[in-house]
């Protein structure tokens, strides 16, 4: 439930007027990621990388690409390739975790 050894970003990133609130890590051998958190909404990401987003707290409900949505719980994943998007849907807070590439 936690990185050791990493880099955080004092600067927040901040999206769709504060619905989406996360902070940039690197682990020690260079890998990024972001750790946040989404507030009840319903927010579409479009994607210049692959992104792997691991729901850390909470429910996220997720359309990928257009295709029905999933619902996503503590402990599940789901991944989009670049250029890809989803769309997701958070009736209370979800905490993630963004692995990118």
């Amino acid at each position: 439930m936690q990185f050791d050894g990493v880099s955080v970003s004092k600067k927040a990133n901040v999206y769709f007027d504060g619905k989406c609130v996360s902070h940039n890590i690197t682990l020690p051998d260079g890998v990024r990621k972001s750790v946040g958190v989404i507030l009840p909404s319903t927010l579409r990401f479009d994607l210049s990388t692959k992104e792997v987003m691991e729901v850390v707290e909470g429910t996220a409900h997720v359309s990928i690409n257009g295709q029905a949505e999933r619902t996503f719980a503590a402990g599940q994943s789901w991944t989009v390739e670049a250029g890809g998007y989803f769309v997701i849907r958070a009736e209370q807070p979800v905490h993630y975790v963004c692995h990118f590439g």
